[in-house]
């Protein structure tokens, strides 16, 4: 009973809110001496999913707030929860009744009923739509103010939970995630929203948010006329016309946005929905199509209202004559004009509807559709702080006698001198800056919908530099019909068991790299995931002991998951990938070499090193961090350490680094994809991208040609033949680390070397951009 009766409060708050907001309008009006045709409003229907705890660090109760606003309104207008919908009964974690969706009148905020949350990767089903209206009566024309849209998490310990129904958690916000909603937006969207949050609450939220203008009453202008000076009325008529030609123009727009839409979720969903009845009228009217083109040449393409304001294009009279659509506007009647608004407007109105309804009837459907265009969408928009470059597969390095110099050519072919005057690593940090200075001189303002956890800065946001290459194999007449027999295999029914192990670095905690571990687990959910944890608290020691250690802790891992996939269902095949940090990825290809994962290396897919010292400190700058290595092989005797320096053996030969880069631990991996950064002082930048430095080139002791050698081994198993293309990336992460300050981290580098662990924005725009490789 408590329950029903929470709801009718809410219910009876809502209806007050509306009739309270509805009822500001005319003393405005009155005020400003302002009464126009027809009154409208912008309605954002907010689409509440599912809230999906990918790793939240705490039990308890968890309660979802959403506000909106407009951005430039200095006076705190705010969006007015209209309407609530549960299109299906919510799951909120629980058996018992703790609760149900509630309006705040004092912030015009809504509340989701609290659920609780007990385990990670827990879906709670919530399954309702709340609507916001924006008035346009405070505003002389259409809006172009950018409208924020804004979640905020709220949090509540289970014991602290009092007993009986729970309205509204109190205290601060857990988290707060916001996003900015374009005045372009607000006439159509239709898209999903994925809401986040920070580092300390992975969650997400399925969210999708739907706009468009609607109509409200109107009035007539002799309402007003009798209280209208003598110099009043003309300075009134010209408010009025030219108030007519834009909201005629934005629901025109509007209308067309929906019948747009209207038509490719139809042929998403497989149903038919005949618009022929809105569109073969002939309403003399301008297109979405060459609005959008009007706006977005633009350079303020984000004022809608700007752009609304001017003429109406010029149209073709059937005897040849031109004439301008503001003229055939003027030749209605004041009874025609009111007629055509109160149609165009309820067609408009009746589509929005159509929309929502075919939403709410088809929700799996279409927010898959609307999320795999999200999906497609990204890359475009997420190329502002990524640099993209095409490049051969690297070549074997040549020993050379001239210095400064480094010799690299096609197997059988001549040698191509390649001069290295300029230090690589200072090359690619001043190219990340340069980057980032263009950056904070865009507009950045033209997009419909933006996630200010990346847009709100965008000059902090790190830039990525991807150099990406695919290796097409020769294959002979053999090969080709071996790998046709392997493809009608793999196109039997089954489950493919994807598994994904993440290996922390030196002094290290398994979960390092929960963060790249919740991107992908976002791109596939379907992965089952290994944080290794069998060399935590143990990576001072020996290499192979790690390894081996690692080895057996994957092995019975995979196991595992092979039985249980293999009784619940036909299992198919399988792919393996890894990711590591730091020395992380020396562990994990020694793991490699081991004999009991040898079975499972023809499994191999994608590997992510995030900066690895792939070729050890034989030629480290940083002279800081290397009196710190001195001092852990002096006074802790750290046996990795002396492996990384090439200190384990008197002869280089003999050191275990040396001969790991002879193991083929990188040549079964159908995806290769190394991670650097040259503000990193603690792995050195050409160890980790695998390739050549100038102290190398330079070097024509046998230290030189030993490095040349590893390198090259290494070059050999990236390049290896494949059943498969290969594909070969190096991507360099620039951090803004200007907030931090000069500080001994920053000085010594290992500010951008932790940077990785606690920022996901970088490994978000990686996959998200390369799906195809984490799929």
């Amino acid at each position: 009973m408590s329950v029903i009766l929470q709801r009718l409060r809410s219910i009876i708050a809502s209806y007050n809110t509306r009739r309270l907001h509805h009822s500001d309008a005319k003393p405005f009006q009155e005020k400003h001496n302002i009464c126009p045709l027809m009154e409208a409003s912008h309605e954002v229907a907010v689409y509440i999913h599912r809230f999906h705890n990918l790793d939240l660090f705490q039990q308890g109760w968890y309660q979802l707030k959403i506000t909106m606003r407009w951005e430039d309104d200095a006076s705190g207008s705010l969006g007015v929860p209209s309407r609530v919908v549960q299109y299906e009964a919510p799951d909120l974690g629980s058996d018992d009744e703790h609760g149900v969706w509630k309006i705040d009148d004092v912030d015009q905020s809504f509340f989701t009923p609290p659920f609780r949350i007990r385990y990670a990767r827990q879906d709670i089903l919530l399954s309702m739509m709340v609507a916001f209206n924006l008035s346009l009566s405070a505003f002389e024309g259409l809006p172009t103010s950018a409208v924020i849209l804004k979640f905020e998490l709220l949090y509540a310990p289970t014991l602290e939970v009092s007993s009986g129904v729970l309205h509204v958690l109190e205290g601060c916000p857990a988290a707060v995630h916001e996003f900015r909603l374009s005045s372009r937006s607000l006439l159509g969207l239709h898209s999903y929203c994925p809401v986040y949050f920070d580092f300390y609450h992975s969650v997400l939220v399925d969210v999708t948010v739907h706009i468009s203008i609607v109509k409200g009453g109107y009035t007539s202008q002799s309402e007003k006329a009798s209280d209208s000076g003598p110099g009043e009325d003309v300075l009134f008529e010209d408010y009025e016309k030219s108030k007519k030609v834009m909201l005629f123009r934005a629901f025109v727009t509007a209308r067309d946005i929906l019948i747009g839409e209207l038509h490719e979720i139809s042929t998403a969903i497989n149903q038919t929905f005949d618009t022929q009845d809105f569109t073969s009228k002939p309403m003399h009217t301008q297109s979405f199509a060459s609005l959008s083109e009007t706006t977005q040449g633009s350079p303020h393409a984000e004022d809608l209202g700007e752009a609304l304001s001017k003429p109406l294009p010029i149209t073709q009279k059937s005897n040849g004559s031109l004439d301008s659509q503001d003229d055939i506007i003027d030749t209605f009647s004041k009874d025609e004009l009111l007629q055509k608004f109160h149609l165009i407007g309820n067609e408009t109105l009746y589509l929005w509807r159509t929309y929502l309804k075919l939403h709410r009837a088809n929700r799996a459907k279409i927010l898959e559709h609307l999320r795999n265009q999200w999906a497609l969408d990204r890359k475009a928009e997420w190329s502002i702080w990524m640099v993209y470059s095409k490049v051969d597969m690297p070549q074997q390095y040549i020993s050379s006698d001239v210095n400064s110099t480094v010799y690299q050519g096609l197997p059988g072919g001549a040698p191509v001198i390649k001069r290295s005057t300029e230090d690589p690593c200072q090359t690619a940090a001043m190219r990340a800056e340069l980057h980032r200075r263009s950056i904070a001189q865009m507009k950045i303002n033209n997009r419909f919908i933006q996630d200010l956890h990346i847009f709100g800065d965008p000059s902090r946001i790190p830039i990525v530099v991807v150099e990406r290459a695919v290796n097409v194999p020769y294959r002979s007449a053999s090969g080709i019909l071996e790998n046709m027999a392997t493809a009608q295999k793999t196109c039997q029914t089954g489950r493919i068991l994807k598994i994904v192990v993440f290996v922390h670095g030196f002094q290290g905690h398994h979960l390092d790299l929960r963060l790249v571990r919740n991107q992908w687990l976002l791109i596939d959910p379907k992965i089952e995931f290994l944080m290794s944890e069998a060399n935590e608290e143990k990576t001072s020691g020996d290499f192979r002991e790690m390894g081996h250690r690692l080895a057996q802790e994957v092995t019975s891992f995979i196991k595992k998951k092979m039985d249980k996939a293999s009784r619940s269902s036909n299992l198919k095949s399988i792919k393996i990938s890894f990711v590591g940090h730091s020395i992380g990825n020396i562990i994990l290809r020694a793991a490699l070499t081991e004999s009991i994962l040898e079975p499972y290396l023809r499994f191999l897919h994608t590997y992510v090193s995030i900066s690895a010292p792939h070729l050890g400190y034989l030629y480290s700058s940083n002279s800081l961090f290397n009196s710190g290595l001195w001092l852990l092989k002096k006074l802790k005797g750290t046996q990795c350490i002396h492996q990384l320096t090439f200190t384990d053996d008197p002869d280089l030969r003999k050191t275990f680094l040396y001969n790991l880069c002879k193991e083929k631990t990188l040549e079964n991996f159908k995806n290769i994809i190394l991670i650097s950064s040259p503000q990193d002082g603690y792995i050195p930048y050409h160890s980790a991208r695998i390739e050549t430095c100038q102290a190398s080139s330079a070097d024509h002791s046998k230290k030189g040609k030993l490095f040349l050698e590893m390198l090259n081994e290494c070059l050999d198993q990236i390049r290896s033949p494949s059943s498969e293309h290969r594909v070969f990336m190096r991507c360099d992460v620039n951090f803004d680390t200007s907030l931090q300050g000069r500080n001994i981290n920053t000085m010594i580098g290992r500010a951008a070397h932790i940077e990785f662990l606690e920022s996901d924005v970088f490994a978000r725009f990686i996959m998200w951009s390369f799906p195809e490789l984490f799929r």
